[in-house]
């Protein structure tokens, strides 16, 4: 309850969050967590436009995303080595943002991730 008193935008996000992972197969959770690191890419370009302090909270949440991803890859995946590659190489991008964050790269690095979506259909 004290987390409702805090933001309760947050909390909603959050109990939306939880029940599309609940209601979700293995191939969407890949969507889901793809569009959770946009998301919070999209959180941290938005403060920066705002001149605001960096945004190291979405931009840690992202990173951490990409890193789960990264972890995830089934062995036997037959793009498992580059989707690894992938991943991680975008966590390892996020990190260096999140002391001196580059509205530039940070918006590179939403596009990449948008691309990914849009070619997944």
């Amino acid at each position: 309850m004290q987390m409702l008193q805090h933001n309760p935008a947050a909390a909603y996000r959050r109990v939306a969050l939880e029940a599309r992972i609940e209601a979700s197969g293995a191939a969407d959770l890949t969507r889901i967590c793809l569009e959770e690191a946009r998301g919070a890419l999209g959180q941290a370009l938005i403060a920066l436009d705002r001149a605001q302090t960096p945004p190291r909270e979405p931009l840690a949440r992202a990173q951490t995303i990409m890193l789960w991803l990264a972890r995830s890859v089934a062995p036997a995946h037959p793009l498992g080595a580059s989707l690894k590659a992938f991943y991680g190489g975008l966590a390892g991008q996020i990190g260096a943002q999140i002391l001196q964050a580059d509205h530039r790269r940070l918006a590179e690095i939403h596009r990449d991730i948008s691309d990914v979506l849009e070619a997944a259909g």
